[in-house]
């Protein structure tokens, strides 16, 4: 059986790919995780894997650095945000990518590549010799990209939709309502569930971007219509295009003064 690494300092993305590759390379075992390249390095020194999924922009060791201290010992796919950047190297045959987040019919592809790849030793080999200097000279446009720090909030969110994974953008999500076992994660297409309590996520969360309006709810600033009272007096928020009336609490109250 083939086995494989994947190197990502967001676990969600880790969890993700894992659950894609399971979908769609049964047989790929997933013999270790790294959250750094430096561990990524290490990993392969120890495990000698097939392939090795790198994130191309992690902190301390970079996705590029890593690849290319692992050289020919393992197969390199970059696992990266960058999408015109990735087309170019795949195109040019150099490297293969999976883009975040990762999705099955396109995951696919990467798969057959890489079955292709394993299946022809000679040219994999050749593959990763040129990884280095291709991926130097196609990613020299995003030296400052790469090194600037990650976004300080979460930009998605993975959440349950029957039995599959989803992985949502944040900006996509109108509010967030928990009861004492799940919380409902709503966008304007479905509604799925997650484990974590609001409590949690509005640490998390953009703050100019999700407003905590109760101890159960927040609530997408861009998604507010405006707010109202019901005939008991409380304030309730109304949402952009749909029925529901999320109770504001009277500590955040504040929030809505200028309304």
């Amino acid at each position: 059986m083939p086995t494989a690494i994947i190197a990502d300092d967001e676990r969600l993305m880790r969890d993700l790919l894992r659950t894609r590759l399971s979908q769609v390379w049964p047989d790929l075992q997933i013999v270790g995780e790294a959250k750094n390249g430096d561990e990524a390095v290490q990993l392969v020194d120890e495990l000698h894997p097939d392939l090795t999924f790198l994130d191309i922009r992690m902190p301390g060791k970079t996705g590029m650095e890593a690849a290319r201290d692992i050289g020919d010992a393992s197969q390199v796919v970059f696992v990266t945000a960058y999408d015109q950047y990735a087309v170019e190297a795949f195109e040019r045959g150099a490297i293969d990518y999976v883009l975040k987040p990762p999705e099955p019919e396109r995951l696919k592809i990467t798969v057959e590549r890489l079955k292709e790849r394993l299946a022809t030793p000679a040219r994999a080999a050749s593959a990763s010799v040129d990884v280095s200097d291709t991926v130097t000279a196609m990613l020299s446009q995003l030296a400052e990209k790469i090194a600037a720090p990650k976004p300080k909030y979460l930009q998605w969110i993975q959440a349950s939709i029957g039995q599959d994974l989803r992985m949502i953008p944040v900006e996509e999500i109108l509010f967030f309502r928990s009861d004492e076992k799940y919380t409902c994660v709503q966008t304007e297409k479905f509604e799925a569930l997650i484990r974590k309590p609001v409590r949690d996520l509005a640490d998390e969360l953009d703050p100019a971007l999700f407003w905590q309006i109760h101890r159960a709810t927040l609530v997408n600033v861009n998604a507010i219509e405006g707010v109202t009272r019901d005939i008991r007096g409380r304030h309730l928020v109304l949402i952009k295009g749909r029925s529901d009336k999320l109770e504001v609490s009277r500590s955040f109250l504040h929030l809505f003064k200028q309304m």
